[in-house]
Formats: C-alpha cells, structure tokens, sequence
C-alpha cells in the first residue's frame, strides 16, 4: 500500500467525517437551536434533510438494480454462447 493509497484514504475518512458532522447538526441538532439563531444561516431549508438522502437512496439502488441486471444478462448470454459452441 503506497503512500498516495494511504493519502487518498485519509481523505476519504476526513470527507466522511465532515459529511457526518454537517448532516448530524442540520438534521439533528438545529431544531433545537432557536430559529433567530445565525446558526440557522449556515444550512438548507430542514425539509431538504430529508428529500436530499431520499434522492441518493433511490438513485444508489436504482444504479445497484441496474449493474446487477446487466450483469446477469451478460452472464446468461455468455452461458448460452458456450453452449451454442459445445453442440455445434
């Protein structure tokens, strides 16, 4: 494992990490602020806490939906070419 390996992955944890936080304190943690609050200013209006996981749900599945399928085709096209060549 090199070091741009470890470097990328420190990343991606520093990324996550920071996701989780924004999200917890939008989701989480602003109700309980006062809506005067300037914190208030620093996130998307809170109905957007929820249709915004909501829309990369779906899309996530939809894409694994996709990729599976794909790849059963491909496999059961390849399964019929080889038995397509064994009896001819």
């Amino acid at each position: 494992m090199g070091a741009s390996d470890k470097m990328l992955g420190g990343m991606m944890l520093l990324t996550a990490a920071l996701v989780f936080t924004y999200y917890t304190t939008w989701a989480i943690l602003l109700p309980f602020f006062d809506s005067s609050s300037a914190l208030h200013g620093y996130f998307p209006a809170r109905e957007w806490a929820i249709q915004l996981p909501l829309f990369v749900l779906i899309v996530g599945l939809s894409a694994i939906g996709f990729f599976v399928g794909f790849t059963i085709m491909k496999e059961k096209r390849k399964a019929a070419q080889k038995i397509r060549l064994r009896t001819a």
